[in-house]
């Protein structure tokens, strides 16, 4: 047989066998006996990711629509060939997030601690793993720390009104992401790596590039790894894929290891979160690795170091700064409110002697309710990804699911589902105030998770969130420009949920 036809021998028999392989995993929900949405080849229930129209929790919105509107309380997806759970009734969701957690303390999504370094942070690794460096993270986020941190936070807010009151002045659209970007960079820049951006001053700010960069669409080579990675993360570690821009990855790696080698060989110290993360590291090399519970009994990495500074950063930068653009916009689409929550922020700075306070913060309940419900409305993260890691009966039933399978938890869906909140497309932050917050099932609004794995940084991003939306709203009033698409658009090549050609707004002086 000639080298010609041994390839196509070959060729014949690789996309029969594909086609086999394909043709099996696709009845794999049938053979559970689970409700799904019907797969075609070779997407599954996805989109083509290459021309996709939908965002993806859009997408998996209708998906969990279709499935509900049968009464189904869950059903099966397929992410190419890989099936995929998709719990509808919030029961269910609470079982795998807090009842059942140990059956999904995983997230399954992909990280890689040689290649891709700096994605072996918090929000991915596993296991034991996780459960470590989680115990030793969380008093990084005490109501002390935050405190700590709040000052900053109010300093770079004066910085955040000298750049509106340009446009002010001269009558400019903003658009407003952009410039939340400068402020969210600038306080996590500083926070978590103790240093001055400087991103308002200068629009060539090396935070800002590389932070953009990181949540910019992807190139299509890039989406493929992305997709080989997220369909099949061992696969992806045995190809060595990195996620993480390399150019972004190396300039974060750089500033982390500059940073930690200037404060060692200084003696110098600084109430952030770098410095939390070196005196870890330092506590593990005087021998307190079992005292610490540091995973492996291993001093902390640099690049350990590096990848939980990285993960701050982006939950940081950007999932603040694109709720508090949502929020805006939904300010100047509904001036009433706008006028509403004004009025509570300008008490509020009177009752503090004209400034803001950490106390002062926390007793804006209207505040408090209109974040709530930009929350619930424009969710960051639109689905919330489990792994089963052992197989698991869904209660009440005989269903097995395997373990392995992933799933993913529809948050965009649920905060949009009329059974829990009626009329989901109206801004209401009525639906937040005390009385009515009795009434919400804890497992219908989920923006920053719940259980075990709830974000643990969201303390500090709603207050970041809520200290900058004060500010501006005190010394602003804000309307929708023409060039803001209305409705909004939502870009279907992110993973954040984000407007797709950006919102513009004017802005004038109280």
């Amino acid at each position: 047989m000639d080298l010609i036809s041994l390839v196509v021998t070959f060729l014949i028999t690789f996309v029969f066998g594909l086609l086999l392989y394909f043709k099996r995993s696709f009845t794999y929900w049938k053979r559970k006996g689970v409700p799904y949405i019907e797969p075609r080849f070779p997407f599954g229930t996805i989109e083509n990711p290459a021309t996709r129209k939908d965002y993806i929790g859009i997408r998996i919105k209708k998906q969990y629509e279709e499935l509900k509107s049968k009464g189904h309380k869950h059903g099966g997806l397929y992410f190419f060939a890989r099936p995929s759970y998709l719990p509808i009734d919030p029961e269910y969701i609470k079982n795998i997030m807090s009842k059942d957690f140990q059956y999904f303390v995983d997230r399954g999504t992909y990280y890689n601690e040689k290649a891709d370094p700096l994605s072996a942070h918090l929000f991915n690794i596993e296991g034991q793993k996780w459960r470590n460096l989680r115990a030793k993270l969380t008093p990084t986020f005490t109501s002390g720390k935050m405190k700590t941190m709040f000052n900053t936070i109010v300093a770079y807010s004066d910085q955040l009104i000298q750049a509106m009151s340009d446009f002010s002045e001269k009558r400019k659209p903003v658009d407003i992401k952009d410039i939340l970007g400068c402020f969210t960079t600038d306080i996590i820049g500083s926070c978590a790596f103790g240093l001055d951006c400087n991103s308002f001053k200068d629009p060539d700010s090396e935070f800002k590039k590389y932070g953009k960069m990181i949540f910019s669409s992807v190139t299509l080579r890039q989406a493929l790894r992305n997709i080989i990675a997220f369909a099949n993360p061992n696969l992806g570690r045995f190809l060595g894929i990195t996620i993480i821009n390399p150019k972004a990855s190396k300039f974060f790696m750089n500033v982390v290891k500059e940073t930690v080698k200037y404060r060692e060989t200084t003696n110098f110290t600084r109430k952030d979160f770098m410095q939390i993360l070196i005196d870890l590291k330092n506590n593990v090399k005087a021998g307190d690795a079992e005292e610490n519970g540091n995973h492996d009994n291993k001093s902390f990495t640099i690049e350990e170091i590096a990848a939980q500074a990285f993960v701050f950063f982006l939950a940081g930068y950007e999932t603040s700064s694109t709720t508090m653009a949502f929020c805006l916009y939904e300010l100047a689409m509904n001036p009433e409110i706008q006028n509403r929550l004004r009025e509570e922020i300008n008490k509020t700075f009177e009752n503090h002697s004209g400034t803001i306070t950490y106390e002062g913060v926390m007793e804006m309940k209207y505040l408090s309710q209109v974040v709530d419900e930009t929350l619930r409305k424009y969710p960051p993260a639109s689905l919330i990804p489990r792994v089963f890691v052992e197989d698991y009966q869904i209660p009440n039933t005989d269903i097995t699911i395997d373990k392995g399978t992933r799933v993913f938890i529809p948050a965009l869906a649920l905060h949009h589902d009329p059974e829990y909140y009626p009329d989901p497309d109206v801004f209401d932050p009525e639906r937040f105030n005390d009385e009515n917050k009795k009434s919400i099932h804890p497992f219908t609004y989920i923006p920053f998770g719940e259980g075990p794995r709830i974000c643990i940084g969201l303390r500090f991003g709603l207050m970041q969130a809520k200290v900058g939306l004060a500010f501006l709203l005190k010394h602003f009033r804000f309307s929708v420009n023409k060039k803001t698409s209305v409705p909004l658009k939502m870009d279907p090549f992110t993973f954040i949920l984000s407007a797709k050609d950006g919102i513009w707004l004017d802005v004038e002086n109280n």
